[in-house]
């Protein structure tokens, strides 16, 4: 039941003509008015617009190649134009108070514009435009010719410009040399998709593909496996969809070889022969026969790529490689989830898909960067919440050995729902890392209707069509009534749906945890503090009466349910926007387990302790609470270890057994000094963790997540900034201005603290910005250092008034 496909096929070998040509560099960039179109570049004022005529003479909007955009700004793709906008108390609360949306016209409408090159030997060739995603309302135009509009902003976009292309050699529009071509992108960011930070612009990668006339169609191919215990064997089926695009019938012949990992042919299909029509697509079935199949999973993530070739008249015309990975995923009503079959429990996490200093638009290594971030603490699992994710990620996920539920944006059962369920579903499938489909979330209005039912049932029965390899999901927020029609009753919090009494009213249901929350707060605030009214404490410590570590509450149920197949937590890491219970000047959520910038929270520790099996002792809250002597304060221990012993200041305050899945905790008057908990194994000390008073910060120390990087202008190096005492140890209390100098070929994209609240700019206006400030928060800071096209060897410096300066050297190479 398991398989899975490359979201890009690549250039292979000298006798391909399929190229996937990133389309990053070189756009200009102008806001546009969302209320009058006057202010917004005249688009749609002519007498003749853009849906009147195909491509009208008179037109003169940004679209028009004759238009003039000297006075655009250059920015680079992925680009999120709402990371440089203010914040303001009267914006949106769910997207964290940025100053876009229908109360802001001026800056909710982005305009792109871009010349490419297409030379005459192209000519023959099929042309495609590609967008992973553009926030949102996008509409797209090729040298002046309009291609079509896609409304969300989480579906990728494909246009066939094939016969608009302006070759080399042909008589060029109006403003543009031979072989060059204009592709104009405006974005209306005005409607909100969903009630989190979403973005504005062209935030993921654009692509141009050029591909033979007789070629394998855009995510053309669909790969899945019979595979069954004792896997000593597996039939693998390849479905693929072949397009002529030119004018003259073709019959070609379609072979498949499966290669493993080290490149070597495992298995070859025989050839299929499709007649074709003029611009006509059609399909073919065809089957490989695999012998002791490396079977994929998360601990092992081994990956396998078939290698399509479209042949015409003996010749190759296309070869077109799907990533994919052998496994059995099933959902079991009674021994939750397995694969390939045995059970796991999942250990999964909520994600938005923003990140501090960059917001929606995030390079391909600072999404595997984070990735990396949730393995530590023993997460296997990740819930894409509320939308498709971006193909880079799940290329990573794949890699990883990350379990993903792959959501939908919005259920509904007609043709505009269907598209964008097709588009998703189509495009992702083959990943080996997507184990259920979610055909929605917490959609209220149906959740206690029998047409929910009816809805919910019908979305299961369109995605089987689609993938009958894989069940789908819809995350549940209490009501009774549209769970009826699932394949996988996904449970929003068990407090909301009396997850136990439907579990003996429906022993035969599926289960899985797609929400609970975390009690997470502010990292590093312990108490409320009315001068800094965004931040706050984390609700496990009970601030609110009854309640205390609801992390644990969560992850105990499900732990101890063999039949739920795991959990999802709200959410991995804290997101812009929906900084609920709070307001502004919280822009935040404060519930992940990480916060904005990754830096972990203490829940991350009590996590760590429980998913993994490596010894784990953290003790908090931190021993830097001026204002606090003389005061009784609860101590508290997040381990696996059998035993804790505390001992503060001191004075032994008493060793205690670790309940399973648990915590413990003293009591003791705060005094400046040391706190030492000991960790004990089988009556043996293993671990030991001091925490002490610290001095006044003294220096600034930076440490990168590499040493080296790629010159090729996407990767990133993640620079944790630490504000240290005399000592070595970061205080965790210190939030000192911070200015920092980058030297060599490369540029500062983004900047962040961690700090729910800190309202000022963390993203630079300068595309090639190599000079930023921002105040550390309660010790850290974060800077993300982007590489340029060419080699150098780059050093980033922080300096701050009255600490030594600290720096760290990256090599681009």
């Amino acid at each position: 039941m398991g398989s899975v496909l490359l979201m890009m096929a690549m250039a292979v070998g000298a006798q391909s003509v399929r190229e996937h040509i990133r389309l990053d560099e070189g756009w200009k960039f102008a806001l546009g008015h969302a209320a009058d179109p006057k202010k917004d570049f005249g688009c749609g004022t002519e007498y003749f617009n853009y849906l009147t005529k195909a491509n009208s003479i008179h037109n003169e909007g940004p679209y028009s190649t004759k238009f003039n955009d000297s006075a655009w700004q250059p920015v680079r793709v992925p680009h999120d134009w709402v990371t440089t906008l203010p914040y303001a108390s009267e914006a949106s609360h769910s997207h964290g108070y940025k100053t876009v949306g229908y109360k802001y016209p001026e800056t909710s409408v982005g305009w792109y514009r871009k010349i490419v090159s297409i030379p005459a030997e192209d000519m023959g060739k099929r042309i495609l435009l590609r967008f992973d995603g553009i926030f949102r309302n996008a509409q797209v135009w090729f040298n002046g010719f309009y291609m079509g509009t896609e409304p969300s902003g989480y579906a990728t976009q494909v246009y066939d410009v094939t016969e608009y292309v302006n070759y080399g050699g042909d008589r060029a529009s109006e403003g543009l040399a031979p072989g060059e071509n204009l592709i104009c992108v405006r974005a209306d960011a005005t409607l909100e998709e969903g009630w989190f930070y979403e973005g504005a612009g062209i935030y993921r990668d654009a692509w141009l593909v050029k591909t033979a006339a007789v070629s394998v169609a855009p995510f053309g191919t669909f790969v899945y496996a019979d595979l069954h215990q004792p896997y000593a064997t597996a039939m693998l089926h390849v479905e693929t969809e072949v397009c002529n695009s030119s004018l003259a019938a073709q019959t070609c012949q379609v072979t498949h070889r499966l290669l493993d990992a080290e490149g070597r042919e495992v298995a070859r299909s025989q050839a299929e022969t499709l007649t074709l029509k003029p611009k006509e697509t059609q399909g073919c079935k065809q089957q490989l026969a695999v012998s002791s199949p490396h079977l994929w999973s998360n601990a092992d993530p081994y990956l396998y790529k078939v290698e399509t070739t479209v042949s015409v008249g003996g010749r190759a015309t296309d070869i077109y490689e799907t990533t994919t990975g052998f496994r059995e995923v099933q959902f079991d009503a009674d021994r939750g989830f397995l694969l390939n079959g045995e059970p796991l429990k999942l250990k999964g996490v909520n994600i938005h898909q923003d990140h501090a200093g960059v917001g929606a638009a995030m390079p391909e290594a600072l999404m595997a960067w984070r990735i990396q971030r949730l393995k530590e603490i023993g997460c296997n699992a990740y819930r894409s919440s509320h939308n498709p994710m971006t193909p880079a990620l799940l290329d990573i996920c794949d890699r990883e050995g990350m379990l993903v539920i792959d959501e939908n944006r919005l259920a509904g059962i007609n043709t505009e729902h269907q598209r964008l369920l097709e588009n998703m579903i189509k495009r992702d499938r083959n990943h080996p890392s997507v184990i259920l489909w979610s055909d929605g979330n917490e959609e209220w209005g149906m959740e206690n209707t029998v047409q929910g039912t009816r809805i919910a049932a019908a979305m299961r029965e369109y995605t089987r069509l689609l993938d009958p390899t894989r069940h789908s999901t819809i995350a549940n927020a209490g009501g009774g009534e549209m769970i009826k029609g699932l394949d996988v009753v996904g449970y929003n919090y068990i407090a909301q749906n009396d997850v136990e009494n439907r579990r003996r009213q429906h022993p035969d249901w599926k289960i899985v945890g797609t929400e609970e929350t975390t009690g997470c707060g502010t990292r590093g605030v312990y108490f409320n503090n009315a001068e800094f009214p965004g931040r706050m404490p984390s609700i496990n410590r009970g601030t609110e009466p009854g309640v205390e570590n609801v992390i644990e509450r969560g992850w105990q149920f499900y732990a101890d349910n063999d039949w739920a197949a795991g959990v999802f937590f709200w959410t991995g890491f804290d997101y812009r926007g929906e900084p609920n219970p709070l307001s502004y000047p919280a822009t935040d959520s404060e519930f992940g387990i990480l916060d904005y910038c990754g830096f972990w929270k203490d829940e991350a520790w009590y996590l760590k302790s429980w998913w993994t099996a490596e010894p784990t002792l953290h003790v908090f809250p931190h021993w830097n609470l001026a204002g606090h002597e003389g005061e009784e304060i609860e101590l508290w221990a997040y381990s696996n270890c059998d035993e804790v012993e505390l001992t503060v200041n001191g004075k032994k305050l008493g060793r205690q057994p670790m309940p399973r899945n648990g915590h413990l905790k003293w009591k003791a008057i705060y005094q400046p000094g040391k706190v030492v908990a000991t960790g004990f194994k089988n009556g043996k000390r293993i671990l030991t963790q001091t925490i002490e008073t610290t001095g006044a910060a003294s220096k600034v120390v930076l440490k990168a997540d590499r040493q080296t990087i790629a010159a090729d202008g996407r990767d990133v190096a993640v620079i944790t900034v630490e504000v240290q005492d005399s000592k070595g140890r970061v205080v965790p209390d210190a939030c000192p201005l911070l200015t920092f100098r980058l030297e060599g070929g490369a540029r500062i994209i983004g900047a962040g603290n961690g700090d729910p609240s800190y309202l000022g700019a963390d993203h630079p206006a300068d595309p090639d910005c190599r000079e930023f400030q921002i105040p550390a928060f309660n010790g850290l800071a974060q800077v993300i250092v982007q590489s340029g096209s060419q080699p150098s060897e780059l050093m980033l410096s922080a300096l701050s008034d009255g600490l030594k300066t600290g720096s760290v050297a990256v090599v681009a190479k």
